[in-house]
């Protein structure tokens, strides 16, 4: 691998990596991952590249990590059931599960607005914190992304929602199944600067316990996206004709 190639195909090698490693049980589950500094030096690539692969392994339930000690594969007994990895995950389904989440995120942002306590609340402030100061180091926010929808989920009082969301794991993120090569780095910065914006709008109005505008906020976040990729789809579909 080399550092001259984009940041995102190299995070997606380096996923793919040891993803196969963990599924191959070369890395066997409990197995602790080699250091950052050592992915770093075996694999050529940067810190950046090496971290935002393994935050969205982690994210995808693959990896755990346990502060002080590093990254350990998670027993797969213990994982949920997943959608298909990214690497064969197409734009339709992509847009599938988008639909899908909108009918479930929306009134999710409602519950939140409606039942959220100060310790879910908080949480939810310090997951769009997270976000970003990803987005300050130049990564692109997969996990700490899938970590804000999660806290909302929490934030519902009703325990299904985190537990579909996990289901559906850091598929969530289409920005990790799907890459558009026609995005300048000045493009992608422009686009998740947006998310964020929407995301602190969303976070206002579960603060502030406004139902009817955590509702509006969150439709308006995901048919964004949602609008986004089938534009996407649309112009892979004419350019096949």
């Amino acid at each position: 691998m080399t550092d001259k190639q984009p940041a995102n195909n190299l995070t997606e090698q380096v996923m793919a990596r040891l993803s196969a490693d963990i599924r191959g049980g070369r890395l066997a589950p409990g197995a602790r991952l080699p250091t950052e500094q050592a992915l770093t030096t075996e694999l050529g690539v940067s810190r950046t590249v090496v971290r935002e692969a393994v935050a969205a392994l982690r994210a995808d339930g693959l990896i755990v990590t346990r502060r002080g000690s590093g990254a350990y594969v998670a027993d797969p007994a213990a994982g949920p059931f997943r959608i298909a990895a990214p690497r064969t995950t197409s734009l339709d389904d992509i847009l599938d599960v988008m639909e899908l989440r909108l009918s479930v995120e929306v009134e999710a942002a409602a519950f939140a607005a409606e039942r959220a306590s100060r310790r879910h609340v908080a949480a939810i402030r310090a997951a769009w914190q997270s976000i970003e100061t990803a987005l300050k180091r130049g990564e692109g926010a997969v996990a700490e992304d899938f970590a804000f929808h999660r806290a909302i989920a929490e934030a519902t009082g009703n325990s299904q929602f985190p537990r579909f969301l996990a289901y559906l794991g850091s598929h969530v993120i289409p920005r990790q199944s799907v890459r558009l090569s026609v995005d300048t780095p000045a493009e992608r910065r422009t686009y998740l600067a947006r998310i964020q914006h929407e995301h602190s709008r969303i976070v206002a109005a579960i603060s502030d316990g406004d139902v009817t505008e955590a509702r509006r906020a969150m439709r308006e976040h995901l048919t964004r996206s949602l609008d986004r990729y089938r534009a996407l789809a649309r112009g892979k579909k004419n350019g096949r004709r």
